[in-house]
C-alpha cells in the first residue's frame, strides 16, 4: 500500500470499525494523510488522487507545522 498523497510506503493502521470489516482508517507516517478504506478512489488510490493535491518531498519540507491540539477546557468552562 502507498500513500495516495505522497506515494510513501510507510502506512499504519489507525483504527477499525466497531463492527468488524466495515471500515479501516490508515495514516501515512510521512505526510500524515489519513483516509478510510471506504472512501472513493480519488481519496484512497494514488493513481486517482488529484494531481493538484499530491505532495512531493519539497512540499512536505516547506509545509507549515501541524498545529498541536489544545488541552480540554475544564467542565465548568465549556
Amino acid at each position: 500500500m502507498i500513500c495516495p498523497r505522497c506515494a510513501d510506503e510507510h502506512i499504519e493502521l489507525m483504527a477499525t470499525s466497531p463492527v468488524k470489516g466495515i471500515w479501516t482508517v490508515y495514516q501515512c507516517q510521512h505526510c500524515l494523510y489519513t483516509w478510510r478504506d471506504t472512501e472513493p478512489l480519488r481519496r484512497t488510490s494514488r493513481e486517482h488522487y488529484p494531481q493538484a493535491f499530491r505532495m512531493t518531498q519539497k512540499d512536505i519540507d516547506n509545509a507549515p507545522m501541524v498545529p498541536s491540539i489544545p488541552p480540554l477546557l475544564a467542565e465548568d468552562k465549556r
